[in-house]
């Protein structure tokens, strides 16, 4: 997975210590709402809707589209947010360690055929929503929340 350069920089100061970082998950239907865009993770192999981390200054839905843009070359409209959640700390392979806010997109596709786009992933597919792929918990936490199709976004209290 490509590290952002505003990573490494932060990284050549404070070593391995945990960073706070906000990234986006992106759950993209295609047009009939039948199908989710799922991506095959280079790193550990896992199906996972796509995500990413947001750059500074950028606004998260821009995030959003922009991550499904570079990770599965489609273009595709953000409808709203949905759930927003901490999550665990993770400790990388190499000892870098973060937790993230990660902010979950409902998104609809627009444009393109989805394909690994930047060596992030090894697969990029629809999958039907009724025979995904194996997903943890989270992603099938949060999709079950972006079905529910409410307007307001969920939150853990």
């Amino acid at each position: 997975m490509a590290i952002p350069e505003f990573i490494q920089e932060l990284r050549r100061h404070v070593g391995h210590s945990p960073l706070w970082l906000t990234g986006v998950s992106a759950y993209v239907f295609d047009a009939d709402g039948t199908h989710l865009l799922v991506v095959r993770r280079a790193d550990t192999g896992a199906w996972t809707p796509v995500t990413g981390i947001i750059d500074p200054g950028e606004e998260p839905a821009r995030a959003a589209a922009r991550e499904v843009l570079e990770e599965a070359g489609i273009r595709a409209r953000v409808e709203r947010l949905a759930d927003v959640r901490v999550l665990p700390e993770i400790i990388y392979d190499n000892g870098d360690r973060a937790r993230y806010l990660d902010l979950a997109f409902v998104l609809r596709h627009e444009a393109g055929e989805p394909y690994p786009a930047d060596g992030e992933n090894t697969a990029a597919r629809w999958a039907r929503l009724d025979d995904l792929p194996p997903m943890g918990p989270r992603f099938r936490d949060q999709l079950r929340i972006v079905q529910e199709d409410h307007c307001a976004a969920q939150f853990v209290r």
